[in-house]
């Protein structure tokens, strides 16, 4: 059975880009309270920060939201938990996948990537990730449909430095570093290919190859399930692509996958069953420097915030700057 069977589409439409700015003003007061702590070491000092502001601005929102992916459970997670239900109740009936701070030891180093995002869709598109290892690999439109997670990672290099029109030695994937990516890596750089390394923060690294400018032509990690959600929702807004495939680790993260309703794990995501909807959007502001945003810069008594919409029915793209007072 397709992934599409699985998850209900909604019964209307409602224009997203209605709450487009709304995100944008939340994401920014979540970015700002998180870069007060930028290379104090706290990560979770930062983290609680962010996700204070994001909550109580989601409040305000005329919907009625459930965060499907947030900060974990509720017993392990105050504010933002999955199953809260966010908004004013009166609205559309949304999923909604929120990181008030991806990038929580980025911020405690004052290292780069870490940014706050929110993405959206309407109830039952986003698919509801369990906390466990996801095989990633993104593109941006201009390479869509050429990318397979049966083939090698050397193969999709290939098949997207021809979509792109430009040798092999010409194409620069970002991978997370860390040791069990060491073999692709290696195969990346025999090959011909550019290898672009990182730390942490893979939701602003995913999305990068569909910045139009970013040096990013691919992205492959294995990392976070839910980030890989967060992901998709902004290559779709894009037109990039997406193919994912969970990785359980354990017996107990295979019964997780069962009750998905995803009875072989190995079954490759589309894009389009990672988010059901183009009538999705997501919104992330810098806080510290990434591929795609700057960070959250300090300019007297005020902060200067750098910015991105992406509304998916349309494919438009928008960054804004916008200098505002820090919320009390």
């Amino acid at each position: 059975m397709h992934m599409k069977d699985r998850f209900p589409m909604p019964n209307c439409y409602y224009p997203m880009k209605l709450l487009g700015l709304e995100l944008v003003e939340v994401c920014e007061a979540a970015a700002v309270a998180s870069a007060c702590w930028i290379g104090r070491g706290k990560k979770y000092e930062a983290d609680d920060a962010a996700t204070s502001a994001m909550r109580q601005l989601l409040n305000r929102l005329p919907m009625k939201g459930t965060v499907v992916i947030g900060e974990g459970e509720l017993d392990e997670a105050p504010m933002l938990y999955i199953g809260e239900v966010l908004g004013t109740g009166n609205g559309p009936a949304l999923d909604i996948a929120v990181d008030p701070l991806e990038g929580t030891s980025l911020v405690a180093d004052g290292q780069d990537n870490a940014i706050s995002v929110i993405a959206m869709a309407p109830r039952g598109c986003l698919l509801h990730a369990p906390d466990m290892y996801m095989e990633k690999l993104a593109v941006g439109p201009d390479a869509r449909g050429c990318i397979d997670l049966n083939r090698s990672i050397v193969d999709n290099a290939r098949a997207v430095a021809a979509a792109l029109c430009k040798p092999i030695e010409e194409v620069t994937v970002a991978i997370q570093k860390r040791e069990r990516h060491d073999a692709a890596i290696e195969a990346l750089r025999e090959a011909g290919a550019k290898v672009m390394t990182f730390q942490e923060g893979d939701v602003s690294v995913a999305v990068a190859p569909a910045v139009p400018g970013s040096a990013v032509d691919m992205f492959y990690s294995i990392g976070g399930a839910p980030e890989g959600v967060v992901s998709a929702v902004a290559l779709r807004c894009l037109g990039g692509d997406m193919q994912a495939r969970l990785m359980p680790q354990d017996r107990v993260e295979a019964d997780r996958c069962r009750r998905m309703g995803i009875e072989d794990h190995r079954v490759i995501l589309a894009l389009e069953d990672l988010v059901r909807s183009d009538d999705c959007l997501f919104a992330a502001t810098g806080i510290t420097e990434s591929p795609m945003l700057q960070r959250a810069r300090r300019q007297g008594d005020k902060w200067l915030t750098h910015s991105m919409l992406a509304l998916g029915r349309k494919k438009q793209m928008y960054f804004l700057k916008n200098l505002l007072a820090r919320r009390k």
